[in-house]
């Protein structure tokens, strides 16, 4: 049986490749996946304990079983063109904006898209590069991402959303690229009839961003660089 596995952030430099085919006689589950590509690349061996693993876009573990066909991908711990105007967004039925983009955010024109009439509250929310990470200076950050899994999950926030909370419309826009100190790499925006509803929803939006979507950032250094993982989800 043979496989290609998706490779992204640290196991990619790792590895040397973002994607890499393993073959092996029988393989059953993620886990004859992981020992195959650890006897095709013994460098990454010591790393199973800290990656994470998908199926089809879904979180997978070791027992997950897989056919051939599946889509596998390997990741650590999510961390965290031209010009976009406010009609660059495309809105899903429900006039909510799920993205990833490659521009600046512009975070009035998202705002302004997403109120409505009835709407007595918007809140936003704004991750901003700064220029220092425990005292190292920051020279710019770049962001990498799974990108079918990455909008699949914020539509899992966004449907949370609409299941926990009576808002009027959800707002996720992720860049991904080279962002340089004071750029705005994630945007939240929640509109509701009311502001409590919208803080609510706008906190659980980030925080959950920040655990399940996968996107991963490395941050540059005047002295070295890092990537920048999470924790393993319990």
């Amino acid at each position: 049986m043979k496989v290609e596995v998706l490779l992204f952030a640290r196991i990619r430099e790792i590895i040397g490749r973002d994607h890499v085919s393993v073959q092996r006689q029988e393989m059953l589950t993620v886990r004859d996946v992981w020992d195959s590509l650890r006897a095709q690349y013994p460098q990454v061996d010591g790393f199973g304990k800290s990656l994470l693993f998908s199926v089809n876009q879904e979180f997978a573990g070791f027992e997950t079983p897989i056919t051939e066909g599946d889509e596998i991908a390997i990741f650590p711990p999510v961390s965290g063109g031209q010009p976009l105007t406010v009609r660059t967004y495309k809105e899903n039925e429900r006039g909510d904006v799920l993205d990833i983009v490659r521009a600046p955010i512009p975070m009035e024109a998202l705002v302004e898209q997403l109120q409505q009439p009835e709407d007595g509250a918007v809140v936003v929310f704004g991750g901003v590069v700064r220029n220092n990470t425990g005292g190292r200076k920051t020279l710019h950050l770049e962001y990498e991402a799974y990108e079918p899994m990455a909008l699949s999950k914020m539509r899992e926030i966004e449907e949370t959303i609409r299941q926990r909370w009576p808002v009027s419309r959800v707002g996720i826009v992720h860049r991904v690229g080279r962002l340089e100190v004071g750029e705005v790499s994630v945007a939240i925006v929640v509109t509701s009839a009311h502001r409590k509803v919208a803080f609510e929803a706008c906190q659980y939006a980030i925080d959950t961003l920040k655990k399940i979507v996968p996107i991963w950032k490395k941050e540059f250094f005047a002295d070295g660089e890092v990537w920048v993982e999470g924790q393993l989800p319990r």
